[in-house]
């Protein structure tokens, strides 16, 4: 499988380059539409999925051209090397499937960008193939959480949170930890953040309606647990 470079001669070296950036963006589109099926990202993270394969070949195939029949092999691989390491990107989230997802159009872009279109293309097929079986099947689907909620209780300052709900946790809920305080209402109140896991889920609006006569009747919520970056 060569090159489309090969193809060409080092006059139309620029034609080529437009070719691949093309076909790469047709070929990020497509793997971005596919593992849009599963990812359930914003449209920014869509569009960053489609334009940095296309951004990464740029830098590629421009290096192809004006490296070429000037510098050693291993020179041109360091520079590329280096011009990679200039690409910096992240998720709003920073979610790992995100990440993964950025990482092979990084991939996607490299292969393109030196001129194997077909190579990019069976590589973002087969990345976004593994990728959405992978998704459906029913393994590891928080199993560990699936029971494990996030409350948040907010509180007047003048309330003692130390004890002030532990008869209530003790007849409702197997576990309690709590992860975090924060002020709120410009200092006025508190909001207090633990994990939980209830005794009995069906006993969850009797569980909050205690929490409320104990603390003023403010704003109460129980969330799915995500972990404690995300709990405040």
């Amino acid at each position: 499988m060569d090159s489309l470079f090969n193809y060409f001669s080092t006059s139309n070296a620029m034609l080529a380059a437009l070719i691949v950036l093309a076909a790469t963006l047709a070929i990020s589109a497509l793997f971005a539409f596919l593992v849009s099926f599963k990812l359930r990202a914003t449209k920014g993270f869509f569009v960053t999925t489609v334009l940095m394969p296309v951004i990464v070949a740029s830098i590629i195939a421009m290096m192809s051209i004006f490296l070429t029949g000037t510098t050693s092999d291993v020179s041109r691989i360091v520079t590329i090397a280096v011009a990679l390491g200039l690409i910096r990107f992240r998720s709003v989230n920073a979610k790992s499937d995100e990440l993964t997802i950025l990482f092979a159009t990084v991939a996607i872009g490299l292969v393109a960008g030196l001129g194997y279109i077909v190579a990019a293309a069976i590589v973002a097929l087969l990345i976004a193939l593994v990728y959405l079986l992978l998704m459906h099947l029913h393994v590891f689907e928080g199993r560990r959480f699936s029971s494990e909620k996030t409350l948040k209780i907010t509180i007047p300052e003048s309330l003692e949170y130390g004890d002030a709900f532990k008869d209530t946790f003790d007849h409702y809920t197997k576990t309690v930890e709590m992860l975090g305080v924060k002020t709120t209402g410009m200092g006025s109140l508190f909001r207090l953040t633990y994990k939980i896991i209830l005794k009995n889920p069906a006993e969850e609006k009797e569980f909050i309606d205690e929490l409320r006569t104990k603390n003023g009747n403010l704003e109460i919520s129980i969330l799915p647990y995500v972990g404690e970056e995300k709990a405040l």
